[in-house]
């Protein structure tokens, strides 16, 4: 008979605790703790484990090597991934609800062609599933679905069908006789996932878990749930557009900076390979407050559109509004455009907004916001064969970025004919390699000279 056992876990970090705590010693969250039951196995059950024998091993003696990646069939799946699933390892994928999760996953499932995939729903019947992926079309014959949520019962079916890949949906929805606790609940998720990953790691097969967010935009669950798997990959996105971009979040075995952008459509997810064409608006005409930045996501140079409309302010406090860009750096342009370029924009309205529903942390556009500022600002203009790339200190100055050869490479791909960059960043850069014309600028002031 198995021992029942009260535990106090913090919700934030995982901390557990034998009795209640106000605040959490590890994170320092105040009313985190939650209690749960574990039942632990008895004498009898727990000599019945096997433990996988195991002796220190010099570094020099073992063999390194190259590790072995499936492939998936996906482009931007694999480029986020770093080169493929590694076999063994745990990916979780986090998003809103109705975001796209168990599309992207059943579409990969299906069209991974010659490869045999255990995809297991606990939040779906297996006729929901099959009414999506006729709609995705169904590529892969191999692609067998269960419904379970008991982690035991995977394993004996996982042992039967002996898969390439391991889907599983959701993983708040598993549960384990050893927690007597409710599925989704703290102990339950760690221990769920715990089983799961020494099973990846056994088998050598790789585990993709879908994983709920919070109302935070959090994985739900405790955080050492994106301790214990390999790659976190978030799917994020706005509702109102089409868009979708995968991020890494954590990779042990590739880039934790790099994308992979589809498009929502009626058959499932389209790869993006070329979004720079897509995040640039087709306009008929030239309109004040548009500049195009280049930007870079990990190793891939995007080309977008920042958008910023300055008007007077109606009431007494100007309004400062940003959509996809950070409110604090542009309060810090817009500074340093009023200190050291003379312009008035302290009693302006301000509204930014970064066009496709993007989301952007790249200190390279900073030069491209403050272009849209002063266009919006003077009512002039920006041709449309000019873009930017450069990074604004507080001091005026035009800092140099990372990447740009594959920004003026992607900008001349793209048809610009002119591109403004920082002075310092041309040092290692050889002008007559490229078509495009490089306009470089060492100061806010040599900026709005060459805009007005």
């Amino acid at each position: 008979m198995a021992k029942a056992k009260t535990i106090y876990f913090c919700s934030n970090c995982g901390h557990q605790s034998g009795k209640w705590i106000g605040k959490c010693p590890s994170c320092g969250e105040w009313n985190t703790f939650e209690e749960e039951v574990i039942s632990k196995p008895t004498k009898k059950d727990a000599g019945n484990i096997k433990l996988i024998k195991s002796v220190p091993t010099a570094v020099q003696d073992i063999s390194s090597g190259n590790e072995k990646r499936i492939n998936t069939n996906s482009i931007e799946l694999n480029r986020v991934l770093g080169g493929g699933l590694v076999l063994g390892s745990v990916v979780l994928i986090g998003g809103e609800p109705g975001i796209g999760k168990s599309t992207l996953l059943l579409q990969v499932a299906l069209n991974m062609v010659g490869k045999k995939i255990l995809y297991i729903s606990g939040e779906e019947s297996q006729q929901q599933i099959k009414m999506r992926a006729d709609r995705i079309g169904i590529q892969n014959v191999e692609c067998y679905l269960l419904n379970e949520t008991f982690t035991d019962s995977i394993f004996k079916h996982s042992k039967n069908v002996k898969p390439d890949l391991i889907v599983i949906d959701s993983i708040q929805t598993l549960h384990t006789d050893i927690i007597d606790s409710s599925p989704g609940s703290i102990s339950q998720i760690r221990e769920t996932a715990s089983q799961l990953q020494r099973y990846a790691k056994s088998s050598n097969i790789p585990v993709l878990l879908i994983g709920h967010i919070t109302k935070d935009g959090n994985l739900a669950g405790p955080k050492v749930l994106e301790h214990m798997v390999d790659t976190v990959l978030q799917f994020e996105g706005d509702r109102h557009y089409g868009f979708r971009i995968l991020r890494s979040v954590k990779n042990r075995f590739g880039s934790t900076s790099e994308l992979g952008i589809y498009e929502m459509q009626s058959n499932g997810l389209r790869e993006v390979l070329n979004p720079s064409e897509i995040l640039l608006s087709n306009r008929d005409e030239i309109a004040s407050g548009v500049a195009i930045a280049a930007m870079v996501e990990g190793q891939r140079p995007l080309l977008i559109e920042t958008q910023a409309l300055i008007s007077t302010a109606a009431f007494g406090t100007p309004q400062r509004s940003s959509t996809g860009f950070d409110l604090r750096r542009l309060n810090m342009l817009l500074a340093v455009l009023e200190k050291r370029s003379g312009f008035r924009i302290s009693s302006k309205d301000v509204f930014l907004n970064i066009a496709g529903g993007l989301k952007v942390d790249d200190p390279a556009i900073d030069i491209a916001v403050a272009a849209a500022i002063i266009s919006s600002l003077e009512d002039v203009e920006i041709p449309p064969n000019i873009c930017f790339a450069g990074e604004i200190g507080l001091s005026g100055e035009i800092r140099t970025v990372s990447h740009v050869e594959n920004r003026i490479s992607e900008a001349e791909k793209l048809g610009f004919e002119k591109i403004i960059l920082s002075k310092y960043s041309l040092k290692n850069i050889s002008k007559k390699s490229y078509k495009i014309e490089i306009i470089p600028v060492r100061k806010v002031r040599d900026l709005v000279e060459v805009l007005l």
